[in-house]
């Protein structure tokens, strides 16, 4: 009988199975994805602070990132590092009312987490916590930003490290490109500087002191807050540390005008390897660029779309000549930044790989792009700008930089829409606006008698520099 029943269950199940309906894939409807950018409204304190707020009570955290206009394009020549070291002595030379240790101790109990970098345009202060602990995390906030101490001994530990990290800086080829291309491409401009152990030790503690208050002020700082708090209590707790905090006359910012570069050179570094560093790059565009959309599409079927882009497709996949090769576009958010294209291949095969990266810039600049190519690319950027918006403190974070850099209103709402539309003819107008290969400035660090063709073939002027000194072990 219990046969009899199985075998009655399992007809059953056959038989229900066999009667219902089939779908296919391409059958199965979906509604349409819709995406609406947060909108996050800024507040401003009675000392002018503009601060970024937004709830998020998944977990009891609190996350802070304050921006101050700074950075190396403000380094005097001779002092190239200035903000580096200013950025390095805020963190960890203690406070007018705290010791360096005692600052450390304190974020140690706290379980905190503070860091203070420099880049090109701005300073940026991150500061993580507990949410049950953020008013003793605003306490020592407001002691960083306002009183920095600068205990020279610490400040001469900042310098040592700093002069470390310079002097390895050669024990790294693609280090060694990087600083070499950069200064091709801008000249004498902050943009193509980098420090050196004679700038860095041009450093006063006198020139830290007048970098900050030169930098810090509540009308130039601006507060981005995400988190497990009350937005009204929070903001209380934020006047009630810098409403003392007096502000400044506001001047407006002026940056050095871009100069001259060395573009349309092959710059050669001997260095014993066994493989070259193969990097390439002209100034490219700003965040202002009418065609900025267009340059980044353009870009990802170039060299930025992984192993969609023409690049990585023809030098890794059918040639087997370098694991990675790429390119990207640095936007700059106030001069243009740079084009950089890369990849790393044996000594053999290095004038093979710089070729068909040269190749390929030509091609998309005469050839339009297959429409395949160009939907691939306006999907994938499209699909990738929704999952920028994934965590909280990213969303804040990005609301404030887009009006501490001053982009364009809507720019965020309009930017799906502004790629969907774009053209194969505005991808190749932006490839003639952006790429021209016969002036790239080309860097090769690897071993020259090595390399499988002379380099007088690449048709560029070259100039050898001498090869880099090592590190003192």
């Amino acid at each position: 009988m219990k046969k009899i029943l199985y075998l009655l269950c399992v007809l059953s199940v056959l038989l229900v199975g066999c009667s219902a309906p089939s779908f296919r894939p391409d059958q199965i409807s979906t509604p349409p994805l819709h995406f609406a950018v947060p909108q996050i409204e800024p507040i401003i304190l009675t000392n002018g602070i503009r601060v970024y707020f937004k709830e998020n009570h998944e977990l009891p955290l609190l996350q802070l990132t304050v921006l101050a206009p700074g950075g190396a394009i403000d380094d005097p020549v001779e002092k190239v590092g200035l903000a580096s070291l200013l950025v390095r002595g805020m963190r960890t030379a203690g406070t007018a009312s705290r010791s360096a240790d005692q600052v450390d101790t304190d974020l140690e109990q706290l379980a905190a987490d503070l860091s203070i970098t420099a880049d090109t345009y701005a300073l940026t202060l991150d500061l993580s916590l507990l949410a049950s602990d953020f008013a003793h995390g605003l306490d020592l906030l407001q002691e960083v930003l306002r009183a920095p101490a600068f205990e020279p001994e610490r400040i001469e530990l900042a310098r040592k490290q700093m002069l470390e990290a310079v002097r390895r800086q050669n024990d790294h080829p693609q280090s060694i490109a990087s600083r070499e291309l950069l200064k091709a491409i801008y000249g004498d401009h902050p943009l193509g500087r980098t420090p050196t152990e004679a700038t860095v030790q041009a450093i006063s503690r006198e020139d830290l002191l007048a970098a900050y208050q030169s930098t810090f002020s509540p009308e130039k700082l601006w507060i981005a807050v995400s988190g497990d708090f009350n937005r009204t209590q929070l903001r209380a707790e934020l006047e009630a540390r810098f409403a003392s905090w007096a502000a400044q006359e506001s001047k407006p910012r002026i940056l050095p005008p871009l100069v001259a570069g060395n573009d349309g050179v092959a710059l050669i570094v001997q260095k014993e390897l066994p493989q070259s560093v193969v990097m390439l790059g002209q100034v490219g565009v700003d965040k202002n660029a009418p065609d900025l959309h267009a340059v980044r599409v353009m870009n990802f079927i170039l060299g930025g779309g992984g192993f969609n882009s023409r690049m990585m497709k023809e030098i890794r996949e059918e040639r087997g000549l370098a694991y990675s090769v790429y390119s990207y576009f640095q936007v700059g958010r106030l001069l243009p930044g740079p084009f950089i294209a890369q990849c790393e291949t044996k000594s053999s095969t290095t004038i093979e790989a710089l070729e068909l990266m040269l190749a390929a810039m030509r091609t998309i600049r005469e050839e339009p792009v297959r429409p395949e190519e160009l939907q691939v690319a306006k999907e994938s950027l499209n699909n990738s700008f929704v999952f920028s918006f994934a965590e909280p403190h990213e969303v804040v974070t990005q609301a404030m930089r887009l009006d501490f850099y001053d982009y364009p209103a809507g720019y965020l709402e309009s930017y799906r829409a502004k790629n969907a539309a774009l053209s194969l003819t505005d991808i190749q107008q932006a490839a003639r606006d952006y790429l021209q290969s016969e002036r790239m400035s080309i860097v090769l660090v690897g071993n020259e008698q090595e390399f499988e063709a002379p380099l007088s073939q690449l048709g560029f002027p070259l100039q050898r520099l001498a090869p880099p000194a090592k590190s003192a072990q």
